[in-house]
């Protein structure tokens, strides 16, 4: 008879505490509410004016939602929206000229189009970059903006299945619309500008070197593709041993060119500003041959200009390329096309 009581004791325990835990449904709130599930629903996912449901309910359904824990305070918050005005944006780094001024212009244009800003840095990790897609998607976030994604389908297919629009910012995906800059013709035009000058101050006229990047890379694929062909059309051919795509890392860069000590004219095209930091490290280091040297950069800096050996930079059009993904936003198009920005070429 004692365990039996015990037993009984712990049962009714184990039953008050489960009840005391149970998570809010919504037919609970329905029943507080003297309201249908339906409309709770309504209220709860921002629709319920479509439904034309009284302001005063939906007020008090989201009183007493978070009464009860149905949502934490910042999605309920959001509730009490039609819309979340919110705008995710990811991007790779934040420690270059590029991506800085992306994300600094971006919050700028986002608050023009009356939308509130949200920036996550990924590091080029594709799995983070999925895990901040997931979070914004959570926020009830409007839009994804995915820059220089690793993987842009991944999330792309996943805003699409949430019902959120997705776009790509600098590296394209097959899956939503893409804004990028025009990269092949630009690592052309940058081409042709140092080859220009080897010839004009050296009296050389290449082959070059391409330094930086990785060739999995929409972005190099392009700038290579670029790069080779400007030389193609002056009858250069370019050894493949001349292609040190080893990464954006500025060790990477300056590990290419470790051997590399010029006893001639010579010329390297620089894939970003980052690999920029490798190469001017090993140029600042060569015991001679330095003035033999003629290089540009894919990528801008303004300090860019002050560097021996640096006759130029490609700089892309980040305003026109975050105003025209921003003419995508809040569109209901399918169009998955790629929109290519111009860049502008500076000649030092």
């Amino acid at each position: 008879m004692h365990f039996q009581s015990a037993g009984k004791l712990r049962r009714a325990e184990k039953g008050k505490m489960d009840k005391n835990t149970k998570r809010t449904t919504i037919y609970d709130l329905a029943t507080l509410a003297g309201a249908s599930p339906s409309a709770v629903s309504s209220i709860l996912n921002g629709t319920w004016k479509k439904r034309r449901i009284g302001q005063k309910l939906a007020e008090r359904v989201i009183r007493l939602a978070e009464e009860q824990g149905y949502a934490v305070n910042v999605q309920a918050s959001l509730l009490r929206r039609e819309r979340s005005n919110i705008v995710g944006m990811i991007v790779p780094k934040y420690d270059n000229r590029y991506f800085g001024k992306i994300a600094e212009q971006f919050e700028q244009v986002a608050r023009e189009h009356d939308l509130f800003p949200v920036i996550t840095c990924t590091q080029r990790d594709p799995e983070l970059e999925f895990e901040a897609a997931k979070e914004l998607v959570s926020y009830q976030a409007e839009c994804v903006i995915s820059t220089g994604a690793t993987d842009p389908d991944r999330i792309s297919a996943f805003c699409r299945a949430s019902g959120v629009q997705s776009i790509n910012l600098d590296l394209p995906g097959s899956d939503a619309p893409s804004v990028i800059s025009d990269n092949y013709t630009a690592a052309r035009d940058l081409t042709d500008l140092i080859l220009d000058r080897c010839e004009k101050d050296l009296g050389w006229n290449g082959p070059l070197k391409f330094v930086g990047g990785r060739l999995t890379d929409h972005n190099t694929a392009a700038r290579l593709e670029g790069f080779l062909a400007a030389q193609r059309a002056r009858g250069i051919s370019v050894p493949d041993t001349y292609i040190m795509a080893s990464g954006y890392s500025a060790e990477k860069a300056a590990g290419a060119l470790a051997d590399f000590a010029p006893d001639g004219p010579s010329g390297l095209f620089v894939n970003s500003t980052i690999s920029l930091e490798g190469v001017v490290r090993w140029h600042s280091e060569l015991a001679s041959g330095a003035d033999w040297v003629r290089y540009g950069c894919f990528d801008w800096d303004p300090f860019g200009s002050f560097l021996p050996g640096n006759v130029g930079m490609v700089e892309q059009d980040v305003t026109t390329m975050l105003n025209t993904a921003f003419t995508l936003v809040g569109t209901q198009t399918e169009s998955k096309e790629r929109i290519l920005i111009p860049c502008i070429l500076r000649a030092f």
